[in-house]
């Protein structure tokens, strides 16, 4: 099977693979990182989080954050994601470790991390 990279066709549907790794910018064009991970809700049948590494330095000291899957738009011509939100607020985020994840299914942290980014929880 052949599959087309994402900047070939515009596509409502793409493999989670060909998202892994893309860059995440914002309106500005700041590099905010990539995308580490994605995350499914099994019982909703949906994304729940897109996971970005951001900070450190060639791979060290990156914290992770779960960003609401709403929040991002894949830019296809570019391959990468527009995260609309300044570097600041980010920086200010709360994150998590490689080694230690967060409870994902906790309602009352997912609620947290939803209204930080100024998001209503897609489960309520």
């Amino acid at each position: 099977m052949q599959t087309m990279g994402i900047a070939s066709a515009r596509r409502s549907i793409v493999h989670t693979k060909e998202l892994l790794g893309l860059r995440v910018r914002n309106a500005s064009g700041e590099d905010l990182g990539h995308i580490e991970d994605i995350t499914l809700d099994l019982h909703q049948g949906r994304v729940a989080y897109a996971v970005l590494s951001f900070g450190g330095l060639l791979g060290l000291g990156d914290k992770l954050f779960a960003i609401p899957w709403a929040a991002l738009t894949l830019d296809q011509e570019d391959n990468v994601f527009i995260l609309n939100l300044d570097r600041e607020v980010l920086d200010r985020a709360p994150g998590f470790d490689k080694h230690d994840w967060p409870d994902m299914t906790d309602p009352e942290w997912g609620s947290q991390i939803f209204r930080y980014y100024g998001y209503r929880p897609y489960w309520e």
